[in-house]
């Protein structure tokens, strides 16, 4: 598919030596392939393989594998993710550096479907906590799903617009932005990206941009992070964007060493600290980046409890211990909705408070749900890093049966009855109950794998 004749007359209209070669690139190179390990599970990025500059938990792949057939995608010990996204890695860790590592409260405004959010998780320091947010409910459920994959206790995701988070006045350390945009970095990947662009798309984005930056600013305190972004190219939605949040709200951008590494460009046509990630230059896809601070000086803060209440689990519908037994770390047991969730306890209160002003899909870390007297361990507990594996009887299963498994089929077992923790390359996969001659797969039904097209060995990725 050819690109939009308007489109390539505004990039030529910026006469930018960094994005000579752009519609060259948008139209005859093909997408790079990569993938970002979690070093919570104790992942690490092999051997012998092209590792992302500006991410060092980032490498590249020779070729597009098949990702769903890999139980390691599953058990949420990689996230298939273009490198130049990795690039939130980076950021935080500078922001942070500058924080002197400090625990912090960090706001991914527009999240789905996860991989922004999970770089970020990884390079925050121990302690912080992560609210997730989106605002359609069926791309909000894959954030949910994708992060309770990656197994962190300290999130919350919620779904909603952004004017939510006006009531929560000052009460984030570090904003994520990326925003809704025209999706120019999508054009080589995305037929779609090139179908539906068009100049009105583009004013229509900015406006939106403007709406969701100022609704944010007001939850971000003084002397806190902005990081913007989007997936584009025209300076409307980028340098343009970054003028205004500095020249109106309040901000300075910040240079956090980007520029040229890997082939990262700066600002075009800005005097601004940004950083442009533009195909034939980078091996990523199209990205825009600036990361902004908040003029002024102040902690943040808690916001004041609201109208719905979030309960506490006075008494547990069984013995409390027994819940405890099924975990690690100092947490705090609360129910939420039909389902028994544990909280970080140095966290809890900040996040039980914020879970009152939003629309929650998950928070902490869902334990389990309860079924008249029994009680069953989550397939969110089976991978999180809080999972006390030793309470549990453990299997080791083969390939085949993993994906059985992962499909939600029918599996039999050699244990004894009861709940059962599958394991497969030693690494949690999720639980079944044994009933003997078979047993019970509680592996999610709406996150089941539902192609056939399954190869004979899986995936090598790791």
């Amino acid at each position: 598919m050819s690109l939009p004749e308007e489109f390539i007359k505004e990039i030529e209209s910026y006469e930018s030596e960094y994005l000579a070669g752009l519609v060259d690139a948008l139209s005859s190179t093909d997408p790079e392939i990569s993938v970002r390990v979690n070093p919570h599970k104790g992942v690490s990025v092999p051997d012998n393989v092209a590792k992302v500059a500006w991410c060092s938990q980032g490498f590249y792949l020779n070729e597009r594998p098949q990702f769903t057939f890999d139980p390691a995608l599953h058990q949420g010990l990689y996230y298939v993710q273009d490198a130049s996204s990795m690039a939130i890695s980076h950021a935080v860790n500078h922001i942070v550096s500058i924080e002197e590592r400090r625990p912090m409260r960090y706001l991914d405004a527009c999240a789905a479907p996860g991989g922004k959010t999970t770089a970020a998780i990884s390079s925050l320091p121990q302690g912080s906590v992560v609210v997730a947010n989106e605002y359609d409910y069926r791309r909000a459920t894959i954030l949910a799903e994708n992060l309770a994959k990656w197994g962190d206790p300290s999130v919350i995701v919620s779904r909603g617009d952004t004017a939510r988070f006006t009531a929560l006045h000052n009460c984030f350390d570090i904003i994520a932005a990326d925003v809704p945009c025209s999706g120019e970095g999508m054009m080589r990947k995305d037929d779609e990206a090139v179908a539906q662009w068009s100049p009105n798309l583009v004013s229509d984005c900015v406006k939106r941009q403007r709406e969701i930056v100022d609704n944010l600013w007001e939850a971000l305190r003084p002397g806190g992070w902005m990081i913007y972004s989007t997936c584009t190219f025209n300076r409307h939605e980028n340098e343009e964007m970054v003028d205004y949040i500095c020249e109106e709200l309040g901000g300075q951008t910040i240079d956090i060493g980007l520029a040229g590494i890997g082939g990262i460009s700066p600002a075009v046509n800005s005097n601004h600290h940004c950083y442009r990630f533009t195909p034939g230059r980078v091996r990523g896809e199209g990205l825009f980046m600036a990361v902004i601070r908040k003029d002024g000086n102040q902690t943040a803060s808690t916001p004041k409890a609201a109208k719905k209440p979030v309960t506490v689990l006075a008494k547990a519908p069984i013995e409390a211990s027994k819940i405890c037994d099924w975990l690690k770390g100092d947490l705090e047991i609360m129910t939420l909705g039909d389902h028994i969730t544990a909280l970080p306890k140095d966290n809890a209160k900040w996040m039980r408070a914020v879970i009152g002003w939003l629309d929650v899909l998950s928070a902490g870390i869902t334990i389990a749900s309860v079924k008249g007297r029994d009680i069953i361990p989550s397939q969110e507990l089976a991978l999180s890093s809080t999972l006390n594996r030793n309470v549990f009887n453990t299997i080791e299963i083969d390939y085949p049966t993993a994906i059985a498994y992962l499909r939600h089929e029918a599996i039999t077992v050699d244990a004894p009855r009861g709940f059962i923790l599958l394991t497969y390359n030693n690494a949690p996969l999720g639980f079944v109950k044994n009933l003997g001659n078979r047993a019970n797969n509680l592996y999610p039904a709406n996150w089941r794998i539902l192609s056939n097209n399954t190869p004979a060995e899986p995936p090598k990725i790791l």
